[in-house]
């Protein structure tokens, strides 16, 4: 595997195929990170013939950034991309919106994965698949987000049936002249709160 040709094609937050793209970012970097800290580990041991050296402390703390580097994979781990398939059903309803794909939104009690959000104006669609969660709770979790940031005004709908989704982009797609300056700002506003 080319190394700088992996990481030049790390996608974007929100951009298609964000989720499979930072899981395997984040298992890469994982792996390394844990192989730096054991190879320091060992260096010392070598070095010194102990494990009582300075090089023990450097890879212990080398630890850290790893463990958190671990949290990351995992919670990427339990989330896939917008299959592609979808994806493109989705695309010829939206095109010419801001959109954003694979948001996943955290609150204390749940996380919400939209696998792809449209924006246009002070409306806000989205596409939550996962029946454990609900959409009517996520959409008021994204409006709370929203109105930190000063987007008072803006209605948010998620949707779990994919035709659902598809019709309100549709409409919204007639509505989208004149509105592309709010629609990236609520656009920046959701990639800031989601993971």
């Amino acid at each position: 595997m080319d190394i700088k040709r992996f990481f030049s094609t790390a996608q974007a937050k929100g951009l298609r195929n964000y989720i499979d793209s930072q899981k395997k970012y984040e298992i890469l970097r994982t792996i390394l990170y844990f192989a730096i800290s054991l190879s320091l580990f060992i260096a010392g041991i070598v070095a010194t013939g102990s494990r009582n050296n300075l090089l023990t402390i450097v890879a212990v703390l080398g630890c850290l950034p790893a463990s958190k580097s671990l949290v990351e994979a995992v919670m990427y781990c339990r989330y896939h991309s917008l299959k592609s398939e979808e994806a493109d059903a989705i695309e010829r309803h939206t095109a010419g919106l801001v959109c954003l794909y694979d948001m996943i939104f955290t609150t204390r009690e749940k996380t919400y994965p939209v696998l792809h959000l449209t924006i246009c104006g002070n409306t806000v669609v989205g596409y939550l698949p996962d029946a454990k969660c609900s959409a009517a709770d996520g959409a008021r979790h994204l409006e709370t987000g929203l109105k930190t940031d000063r987007y008072t005004s803006v209605t948010v709908k998620l949707f779990s049936d994919i035709n659902k989704y598809q019709e309100r982009a549709a409409q919204l797609k007639e509505l989208a002249e004149g509105q592309q300056a709010l629609s990236e700002g609520i656009a920046a506003t959701l990639k800031s709160i989601a993971l």
